[in-house]
């Protein structure tokens, strides 16, 4: 029997989002840069700032759709001994810290696997994790994770790209929750000065196959970029302009820069999210 999670902190924030009339927030932060104490620090404080949800990456030392930014970081921490069973005590030890916001892993298959794909869902699930981002994982091989996450209520977030047909697409959606990320250009994540003109019309064509929210990410990197996919989906995912603010900043000022910096995202000061 095939299981959808209900609706989790994933969901409940794009409700939030929806109720509030304005677009969603997605921050991706690489665990573990530039140390696992700094990404302990960071996610409460980004949450205060604006971020609706965190998405944590697990470093992997072969990435397919990383951009320099990215590798960098993914590169440091991988330095430092960060593995995917670290990630999941780091999710553990945020739980308490921000109840409210979704967390979600991103990362590519290979760690999964290795660790074992149940053993994973039931750690995942002890550890309070919202959902998986898997960026080498097609539809069509997903079935094995998917029925160990399912049950356990966390989500797996399927991606597409301007060059997806519909008819992945549709397969896609079909076992798709927590939200759809639509990657806003072909090629690797990192900073651009507009959003991929793809990005539209592949939101458009989601559209068509699924009532999840749908967020774009890949070159999300300013509060306008954000605001002009605000008028097409439901959430933004800013990604490496997040670590490159990281990568600019001493480290006893990184979580002040950060957190200045989603509170531009969001067209805000930093203490937006808490007076509402």
């Amino acid at each position: 029997m095939l299981y959808f999670p209900a609706m989790n902190r994933i969901g409940e924030a794009f409700e939030r989002v929806r109720s509030e009339g304005r677009t969603g927030l997605v921050v991706f932060l690489t665990a573990g840069y530039p140390d696992l104490d700094a990404t302990f620090e960071l996610v409460p404080a980004l949450a205060e700032a604006g971020a609706d949800v965190i998405e944590l990456g697990v470093p992997f030392s072969d990435p397919l759709a990383d951009g320099v930014t990215i590798q960098a970081s993914s590169q440091h921490a991988l330095g430092q001994g960060v593995s995917l069973r670290g990630c999941l005590d780091l999710v553990a030890r945020l739980r308490d810290r921000v109840p409210q916001t979704g967390l979600l892993l991103m990362g590519y298959y290979n760690p999964v696997f290795q660790y074992g794909t149940r053993q994973f869902a039931l750690d995942a699930q002890r550890a309070g994790l919202d959902g998986l981002i898997m960026a080498d994982l097609p539809e069509e091989e997903s079935g094995p994770l998917r029925e160990e996450l399912a049950p356990r209520g966390i989500a797996l977030v399927p991606l597409f790209a301007p060059t997806s047909t519909d008819a992945r697409i549709a397969a896609g959606c079909k076992y798709a929750s927590g939200f759809v990320y639509c990657v806003s250009l072909t090629g690797v994540t990192g900073t651009r000065d507009q959003v991929g003109g793809g990005a539209f019309s592949l939101v458009q064509r989601v559209r068509q196959h699924t009532s999840l929210p749908l967020a774009v990410g890949f070159g999300i990197s300013t509060h306008e970029h954000v605001e002009a996919v605000g008028q097409n989906a439901d959430g933004a995912v800013v990604g490496s302009a997040l670590i490159r603010v990281l990568m600019e900043s001493p480290r006893e000022r990184i979580v002040e820069d950060a957190s200045s910096f989603v509170a531009q995202l969001r067209g805000g000061n930093i203490h937006r999210k808490a007076m509402q």
